[in-house]
């Protein structure tokens, strides 16, 4: 049983690489479209930290004496996909802003659900030392995950609720206008 176990967490860890390195190719993408110069800086951090979850992923398939071989995250490839999608139906802007907010926090949501199962697995075998730097990383997640909510309710949406309402008061002036 702990064999299959093993088996799993191994498997689930070259998954963990490939969605890692399919999201940071993804964010760098992403960054180009960003407006607000606050989530420019948090997601240029992002990628940078990412660069660093991906080597400790190859630290913790070392420790398991495995390594990341050509397994294909499709999950993490369906949520680029979603994103770039989302992401053309929007110009640059604050609203493009926020829509990046929603693709880059379901990223991390399914990032910080497959460390939560991986952190655990590992500790349950016993492999205290992967157990430990897949915890880290998960932290680290989340704690993006809170910086990107933070960001978008303190900076994003008042320029979002500005832009509306600049727009607003200009069809409303050309209106007076007209008459």
């Amino acid at each position: 049983m702990n064999n299959e176990i093993r088996e799993m967490l191994v498997a689930q860890l070259k998954d963990i690489y490939s969605a890692e390195k399919q999201g940071a190719r993804n964010m760098q993408r992403i960054v180009r479209k960003v407006s607000a110069p606050e989530l420019r800086e948090a997601l240029t951090m992002h990628v940078e930290q990412t660069q660093s979850q991906v080597e400790r992923v190859e630290q913790a398939l070392d420790e398991m004496g495995a390594r990341p071989g050509r397994k294909v995250c499709e999950a993490m490839r369906g949520l680029v996909e979603e994103a770039q999608h989302e992401l053309e139906e929007y110009e640059k802007g604050p609203i493009l802003d926020i829509v990046i907010v929603a693709a880059t926090q379901k990223i991390e949501h399914y990032e910080i659900a497959s460390y939560g199962t991986v952190a655990s697995l590992a500790k349950a075998l016993g492999e205290e030392k992967v157990g430990q730097i897949l915890g880290e990383i998960l932290e680290e997640e989340k704690q993006t995950d809170l910086k990107l909510t933070e960001l978008t309710q303190s900076a994003l949406m008042p320029m979002v609720m500005q832009a509306g309402e600049a727009a607003n008061d200009a069809k409303g002036g050309a209106k007076r206008k007209a008459s």
